[in-house]
């Protein structure tokens, strides 16, 4: 089996919530080492958010993977010692400290850089190291409205958050890239470039189309539900049965065969409301009153099928619970167990498939896990290691 992409680069990461563990997880499936650099006792905060899974935090088991955990008091003079000499031997440093807190222990960008120059530190901030934001702190929901996303989510009854952490997901996913570029620079030019993203300009890019939207066209996009700004028809209709199916209509040739073959109204495709795109989201009310209609007679599954064969893409709008035992994820096996303290879980294969590579599936560490093993690996004697936990260094 062909050795994993990243074996042999060292990550260590002072990290907590999502946005950076989700980056270094990313980088451990690719068999990066990652050494998460937790508080003494209680560790990432993120242990704590819930206790769904066996007792485990469905954040924490979703994020940390396949990492070490090293226990370390930074504000000890031991503690900032230890962590600088893993720092020496690592090729990656990972935090997401409070604004500031990361200069005040010597972690900033520029310091690391002088004394560590093939190092590639990644700073996951809120709104960014610099402006007038930069001592503010930023949760994930707090970035989602300060982008606009919230104004654009919900439906004319009321705005509303993104179902998932996604602030913290694009502000990984930017990190995760941005090393793994660094990485490459590193490797072709031998320059070790520091590594920033912050919540906030992540979120910012994935808004560009509504934000080009509202300034060429002097308004936003309406909140629509499940409906879509541009495109019409396009959302989530309730079938008979009491299921929903969503449809999209994206080009005229599937105008015309939902008209002839879904809808039985072969007289609208002309329709001056209806002949065009612009027309359609025009007349939206009208267009969705014609297709709920037509909904209304049919059962959810006898809707999908004449979709289907009218070559229409359409959906089951699903729980979570029907996503879980989705049938494509189980036909193409992407499900391992992954073992937690005390139990083992199924977890989802990385999206990402490299031909002849097996993605790394490790264990999620408990609080301190490694603390010992990484000690004793810098030289540190088992009485020594008895001392620094005396004295709550680790």
């Amino acid at each position: 089996m062909t050795e994993p992409p990243l074996s042999g680069i060292t990550v260590v990461s002072v990290e907590q919530a999502v946005a950076a563990p989700f980056a270094t997880r990313q980088l451990a499936d690719l068999g990066a080492r990652v050494i998460k650099v937790e508080r003494p006792g209680g560790g990432d905060f993120a242990r704590r958010y819930d206790t769904t899974v066996h007792g485990e935090s469905s954040y924490f088991v979703w994020l940390n993977r396949s990492k070490e955990s090293l226990t370390l008091d930074l504000k000890s003079a031991r503690g900032r010692d230890i962590l600088e000499r893993l720092l020496g031997e690592a090729d990656v440093f990972v935090q997401n400290l409070a604004p500031g807190a990361a200069t005040r222990l010597g972690l900033g960008a520029d310091a690391l850089t002088e004394r560590h120059p093939t190092l590639i530190p990644c700073t996951i901030s809120g709104y960014g190291t610099s402006g007038p934001w930069a001592d503010r702190k930023a949760y994930d929901l707090l970035v989602q409205c300060q982008t606009g996303l919230v104004s654009l989510t919900g439906n004319e009854h009321g705005s509303a958050r993104v179902g998932v952490s996604i602030a913290d997901i694009a502000a990984g996913m930017y990190a995760y890239s941005g090393i793994l570029t660094a990485l490459f620079t590193r490797a072709t030019s031998g320059i070790a470039r520091p590594v920033e993203v912050s919540l906030f300009e992540a979120l910012a890019e994935w808004l560009s189309q509504p934000a080009y939207y509202t300034r060429h066209g002097g308004t936003q996009p309406p909140r629509l539900g499940t409906r879509h700004a541009t495109i019409a028809p396009y959302g989530a209709y309730p079938a008979a049965d009491g299921g929903e199916v969503l449809f999209s209509v994206q080009n005229e040739r599937e105008w015309t065969a939902l008209c002839e073959r879904f809808l039985d109204r072969p007289e609208l495709v002309d329709d001056p409301r209806f002949a065009t795109g612009p027309a359609r989201v025009a007349h939206r009310q009208e267009l969705d009153a014609i297709v709920a209609e037509r909904f209304r007679t049919l059962a959810s599954g006898e809707a999908m099928e004449l979709l289907d064969a009218a070559g229409i893409a359409n959906a089951g709008v699903n729980s979570v619970e029907q996503f879980l035992g989705h049938p494509v994820l189980d036909a193409r096996g992407r499900w391992r167990d992954v073992r937690i303290p005390g139990a083992v879980v199924p977890a989802l294969l990385p999206p990402v498939d490299l031909a002849g590579v097996t993605p790394r599936m490790d264990a999620v560490p408990a609080v301190g896990e490694h603390t010992d093993t990484i000690l004793a690996g810098l030289g540190h004697s088992a009485a020594d290691i008895d001392t620094l936990r005396a004295e709550h260094v680790i």
